[in-house]
């Protein structure tokens, strides 16, 4: 595969759907698209094991250094797995139970590719990234967490 195709960086205030992102990695050469979401769950296990109810999350970003760390991410997976498109769009402000906080894409001619970079792309976007969440909990006690 040649060393055309985008990398889409975004971070949104709205809700991330899927069917809004999906042409943002297909092209004809491409065989593989696959996609991950990160999705606020309900139930969360603290550090002593006791499972807490959540009621939101809240993301903030240092939003130019958060983009230029995304593009960072990207261009490596990019280039170190073959890819052709790579989308990595996070969400900021509230994000209710049930709905995506990140949506990781890419493209790639095969399958290993493909399956290869998201783990990557996400542990580095947890690891880099100037992002951070403040879990709320059903009593309404928050903590901040560097995701």
């Amino acid at each position: 595969m040649d060393a055309d195709g985008v990398i889409t960086i975004r971070l949104v205030h709205a809700p991330i759907e899927l069917a809004q992102w999906s042409d943002a990695i297909g092209d004809p050469d491409v065989g593989s698209h696959g996609w991950f979401a990160g999705v606020t769950r309900r139930k969360t296990k603290d550090d002593a094991g006791v499972i807490r109810i959540t009621k939101t999350l809240y993301y903030e970003a240092h939003q130019s250094m958060a983009r230029q760390q995304l593009l960072r991410i990207a261009t490596e997976a990019k280039q170190r797995f073959n890819l052709f498109n790579v989308v990595i769009v996070h969400r900021l402000g509230n994000v209710p139970i049930g709905e995506a906080s990140v949506l990781v894409g890419c493209s790639s001619a095969h399958r290993r590719e493909t399956f290869a970079a998201l783990p990557m792309i996400m542990d580095q976007l947890k690891a880099d990234v100037p992002i951070w969440k403040r879990e709320t909990y059903q009593d309404e006690s928050s903590e901040w967490i560097h995701p």
